[in-house]
């Protein structure tokens, strides 16, 4: 698989350049460093807005209901638009498209904060302006993963990767909690300003970074087709190209058992182990340490890591029996150092193939190949917790969460026998 993408982009004029050959580190790399802080704030952004519309919606109707409608609406814009947003994503300057989304956002969240800030403005205002940020955002997502290739070359997408995995999951537990501070401390209308802020800050880091500095081959043929006949072979492409297809495949169902599950695990923290604060706290705690955990360790074999593929798919056939262990606990305390090397596995089950679709796909289709992998893994979550809730409530999370580490096993198992595009990727 790597051998036949490098023959492709061999046939391509411009290829990558390789930024190890300068022997420069991936933290002096000037452009690396404003987009991935753009990044880490547009990130920081996106939980603010959430949580604080969230609040907003709860504190000033009581509505469960309507706060639905928010996540309803981003679902689906998520849902619909990835593809189309990643096929955008190929046809235009990847950098323009970000920074011109991010501007987009800050004008928009800036005039959500205006309206939440003035009285008896009709709430289909607001919903109408958080689609079009959501709408804004699903074209920056394929635009930023598909071009980091292009930021740091190949050889340092392992460091790349992991530094973004480990940022990730550090802003999304910031981002929440520093949210419901500030719409407690200050309102919705200020809380909702700085996430504002956060998106335009976002846009001038981009424009700062200048120009990417290793020039990814483009499609020669983009420009004499159309965007239907672009949008269609990208499709074509990822069912098509065996890892492409592979990945499009086991990511969604990652997400699925794993997200679903968790869930889970915090019901019967609470039902079945009776977890006092703490203890809960820590439990929350233990996935996104785990994931730190792998990402760090990810990035220290970087190319020492052999036999990726199998990583992949060991990590999601082990995270199976870590499940049912944990559905056997009779005491959470008992279950965190589990829960703590789910969150391991996690991370290499979903870091490695990330860093490995951007080797494996050629550069001019990963835009769309990213667009159709946000569409489908953000749609899997809420689908699994709407499913496993209400198994939950029929039969108790235990079983449900022991059912779901037998799933996962059977089908890890399964990807190992089948998709050998992936089992077989060094």
């Amino acid at each position: 698989m790597l051998e036949l993408a490098k023959e492709s982009q061999s046939k391509t004029p411009n290829p990558v350049r390789q930024p190890g050959s300068q022997g420069v580190s991936l933290w002096r790399n000037r452009t690396f460093l404003a987009v991935f802080s753009s990044y880490s704030l547009s990130l920081l952004g996106n939980t603010f807005h959430s949580i604080a519309l969230n609040l907003w919606v709860l504190q000033t109707t009581g509505s469960a209901k309507l706060m639905s409608v928010v996540l309803i609406t981003h679902l689906v814009i998520s849902m619909l638009f990835g593809s189309f947003a990643g096929t955008v994503a190929d046809r235009m300057d990847r950098r323009t498209l970000m920074w011109i989304t991010d501007i987009i956002r800050f004008v928009l969240v800036a005039a959500i904060a205006l309206l939440i800030f003035l009285p008896h403005i009709p709430f289909v205002f607001i919903v109408l302006l958080t689609g079009l940020v959501a709408f804004t955002g699903v074209f920056r997502t394929p635009a930023f993963q598909a071009s980091l290739i292009e930021i740091v070359g190949k050889e340092q997408l392992t460091q790349a990767v992991g530094a973004i995995s480990i940022s990730d999951n550090i802003i999304r537990i910031s981002g929440f909690a520093l949210g419901g501070i500030a719409v407690a401390a200050f309102g919705g209308a200020f809380a909702i300003a700085i996430d504002a802020a956060t998106f335009l800050l976002s846009g001038l880091l981009l424009l700062f970074a200048g120009k990417f500095p290793y020039k990814a081959p483009k499609d020669t043929a983009i420009s004499k087709t159309s965007f239907k006949e672009d949008l269609t072979a990208g499709f074509r492409y990822v069912w098509n190209e065996p890892f492409a297809k592979a990945a499009v495949m086991l990511l969604p169902l990652v997400m699925f058992f794993f997200l679903s599950t968790f869930m889970l695990i915090q019901v019967m923290a609470v039902q079945v182990w009776q977890a006092k604060p703490f203890i809960f706290g820590l439990m929350e705690a233990c996935i996104p340490l785990g994931y730190v955990i792998g990402s760090i360790l990810i990035m220290r074999l970087d190319t020492k890591l052999k036999s990726r593929g199998k990583w992949i798919i060991g990590s999601m056939i082990l995270m199976g029996p870590l499940f049912i262990a944990i559905s056997f606990m009779t005491a959470a305390a008992a279950a965190l150092p589990l829960i703590l090397l789910v969150g391991f596995l996690f991370s290499f089950s979903t870091t490695i193939i990330f860093i490995v679709l951007r080797v494996a796909i050629e550069p001019s289709m990963q835009g769309r190949v990213f667009g159709l992998v946000g569409a489908l893994t953000s749609v899997a979550p809420p689908v699994g917790l709407a499913v496993f809730s209400t198994l939950s409530d029929l039969y108790g999370p235990a079983v449900i969460i022991a059912a779901s580490g037998a799933a996962m096993l059977l089908m890890g198992m399964i990807a190992y026998n089948q998709l050998k595009a992936i089992r077989d990727f060094d």
